[in-house]
């Protein structure tokens, strides 16, 4: 589990969060908004897309906002993964005969209150990050202590959720996209809300 307990969540989130669990179980796919309120008693979607996107920042589902049943839980953590030998991208090598290791990522998920964000949009494109990716993000316990080229989720009040370059020059934070489509958005310290750095990219293909 990406969270070892259910503390960290409010009463309507974690009743929300188990009705998803049971919902999915039973169906195979994930629920729509307006079962959710159904299921809930509300007469609204806010309060539902409130909780989702809390649960999402917590880590305990993957959520694409507006769009139809993207709703993914995350709740497994996978505790090796054969690797088989190489592979070129060039020419023809040998191919693999046996398994001698295994790739083992389990320390990268256990990490303290990982959370996971979806990717929406191309700005981290050439990062090899693409729209509908799903990022690992360690929480940012100290932003003074980022350095200069790491991937983080920023959060500027007003504006919204970036994933982007963290770059600062002078008293200047510059948040840099790895897409020449997009200009760099430029910051006082003050003004950005750091959630978290980037530790892992996972692309269902």
């Amino acid at each position: 589990m990406l969270n070892t307990s259910q503390d960290n969540l409010t009463d309507a989130q974690n009743e929300l969060y188990e009705w998803i669990k049971e919902y999915m179980k039973d169906f195979q796919h994930s629920p729509s908004i307006r079962q959710m309120m159904q299921a809930m008693g509300l007469k609204s979607p806010a309060p539902i897309q409130s909780r989702l996107k809390h649960l999402q920042e917590k880590g305990y589902i993957s959520w694409q906002e507006g769009k139809a049943r993207t709703l993914q839980l995350i709740d497994e953590v996978i505790e090796g993964i054969p690797v088989m030998g190489s592979v070129a991208a060039g020419g023809l090598i040998e191919t693999y005969s046996d398994v001698n290791e295994n790739l083992d990522i389990s320390e990268v998920l256990k990490k303290k209150n990982v959370f996971a964000l979806t990717v929406n949009g191309d700005s981290m494109i050439d990062a090899c990050i693409a729209d509908g990716d799903m990022v690992l993000m360690e929480p940012i316990i100290d932003s003074n202590s980022l350095r200069n080229g790491t991937i983080v989720s920023a959060m500027v009040p007003g504006l919204g959720t970036t994933l982007k370059y963290f770059s600062k020059r002078g008293a200047k934070i510059f948040l840099e996209a790895a897409n020449p489509a997009y200009e760099p958005i430029e910051l006082n310290l003050d003004q950005v809300v750091f959630q978290g750095k980037l530790l892992a990219v996972w692309r269902k293909i």
